[in-house]
């Protein structure tokens, strides 16, 4: 198969170049296989070099309700009534560890994401 590790820029854009030519490979295949291999490679690869921080919380609710069509009304299960969720959305109050276990269980929000500060600087 011949396949070196993805260790500088230049094997990450040759792996790429590669991943490239082989989308279309089926799998079980000797070209499916090596597919395989090659994404391992440059996702490890990319993890290391292009780490990404966890969104504000904030803006993972925001987004969850984005794609999901979901209104503020909502939320109330997961935070308690209007009021209290459009504090949240505006940064005004903090989530309580109850609120962030509801978001975590009812939108899928990592609960990693929900635990952090939100970014008071992008309120306004």
């Amino acid at each position: 198969m011949n396949i070196k590790p993805v260790r500088t820029k230049a094997g990450h854009r040759a792996a790429l170049k590669q991943i490239d030519s082989l989308m279309n490979a089926r799998a079980n295949t000797p070209e499916g296989e090596r597919l395989d291999v090659l994404v391992t490679l440059v996702e490890a690869y990319e993890r290391k070099h292009f780490p990404m921080d966890m969104p504000d919380p904030v803006e993972a609710i925001k987004f969850a309700m984005e794609q999901r069509g979901l209104a503020v009304k909502d939320l109330e299960s997961m935070i308690g009534p209007t009021n209290r969720i459009y504090e949240i959305l505006n940064r005004k109050r903090p989530l309580t560890l109850k609120m962030i276990w509801r978001l975590h269980q009812g939108l899928g929000i990592p609960a990693e994401c929900l635990i952090r500060p939100s970014d008071e600087r992008q309120a306004a």
